[in-house]
């Protein structure tokens, strides 16, 4: 495909540096959390692209370059983390490729204004990369009008900030594997059916959470894709996942990577031939992530594009953090140099970035399934044997 940015595109540029200029004033910058999404919406900047022809849902329009060009402009102004990402860039597009009219005119809108915001209820304790042996399970209910869903999930990002879930759910008792599942819209506010448990973490933020369903009502005409085809969705939804915002994770990886190469100049580390060979293999694989990220970006026919853009970002980032450390050296294990006993847990930025990088080779997909994905969707290797 063509990925020139056109005339419009930088127009687009222009008007996007300039609205986020304005509003990200003060100290912090500008608001955050539901106020930021909410001006956001106001601004139109939430659901560029949006197929308009199933209606107009109080988004702009925008090719993909055009939404290309507003991610990396908000990335590059540094403006607060999104609450509404999976709303916006998961959800909506599932909505859009297997939602009815009515779901899409309930749900889009209120994403769109910055109103609603959601969480993913996929991974459980015995699910994880695995996502096919969930068991969490949604029978119907009070005459056929709701699902009635028991079950648990985990590592659910922004569960205790969220509306709604999308939960996947196994809707066929006695289904195996991902058959007999179902994609469902779940609202949040269930007290008593619905109690979430945040997941400290290493770095000791808590941006994830145990999610316990005890009963929890979900209505039928929230059903997305239809009963049993949960699987189709919840794969669709993975790969949009790995579309235009790896190239905004791009840019704060540059941004992290130009960090670590400052620090490794202060302290002397870059003139140590082996951290020196690192340095340049990041930058060369960080290049290599973006062409290959442009290159697959309009390519949602191939099955293997979402595991590749994930193995390549999984291990770079977690060798970034590891990379960090070693410049750093012996105070890479000390706290800041203002800690005191009595002070909270914290952490430096660098010390943040090698902790959870840790794990950027096992959620969303372990390098091990991403491996069995292209092996047998894309090379027609035999199965993996599964009980």
């Amino acid at each position: 495909m063509d990925f020139a940015f056109g005339p419009h595109d930088e127009a687009l540029r222009r008007e996007a540096r300039a609205w986020l200029a304005a509003h990200l004033t003060g100290d912090p910058p500008g608001p955050t959390g539901r106020a930021w999404e909410r001006e956001l919406g106001t601004g139109g900047w939430i659901g560029l692209g949006w197929n308009r022809a199933r209606g107009t849902y109080g988004n702009r329009t925008a090719t993909l370059t055009g939404q290309v060009v507003w991610a990396e402009e908000y990335a590059r102004a540094q403006a607060p983390p999104r609450l509404g990402h999976l709303g916006e860039n998961l959800l909506a597009p599932a909505l859009l490729a297997h939602g009815d009219d009515a779901q899409c005119a309930r749900f889009l809108p209120a994403i769109a204004r910055g109103e609603e915001l959601w969480c993913q209820g996929y991974s459980e304790p015995g699910a994880g990369s695995d996502l096919a042996a969930l068991r969490t399970a949604a029978v119907r209910a009070d005459g056929g009008r709701t699902y009635r869903i028991s079950g648990q999930k985990i590592w659910t990002s922004l569960a205790h900030e969220a509306d709604w879930c999308f939960v996947l759910a196994r809707t066929t008792e006695g289904s195996r594997r991902h058959h007999g599942l179902s994609f469902l819209l779940v609202p949040m506010d269930q007290p008593g059916r619905i109690e979430v448990r945040p997941i400290r973490q290493l770095t000791g933020a808590a941006d994830f959470n145990e999610v316990f369903f005890d009963g929890a009502t979900a209505r039928a005409e929230h059903l997305v894709g239809g009963e049993g085809n949960g699987w189709r969705v919840a794969m669709a939804l993975l790969a949009r996942e790995r579309g235009v915002s790896t190239l905004v994770q791009q840019i704060g990886f540059a941004a992290e990577l130009a960090q670590v190469l400052g620090l490794a100049m202060e302290t002397g580390a870059a003139e140590e031939p082996v951290v020196r060979d690192r340095l340049v293999r990041q930058w060369a694989d960080l290049q290599v992530m973006r062409w290959n990220a442009l290159r697959t970006l309009g390519a949602a026919d191939d099955p293997g594009a979402p595991s590749v853009s994930k193995l390549l970002w999984g291990g770079w980032h977690k060798r970034l953090g590891e990379l960090a450390m070693r410049v750093r050296g012996a105070p890479a294990a000390l706290g800041p140099d203002d800690w005191h006993a009595d002070s909270p847990y914290r952490l430096d930025a660098l010390q943040r970035l090698f902790l959870f990088s840790r794990a950027d080779t096992i959620y969303g997909g372990s390098d091990e399934i991403q491996r069995n994905i292209i092996a047998e969707r894309v090379l027609g290797l035999p199965k993996e044997t599964r009980p």
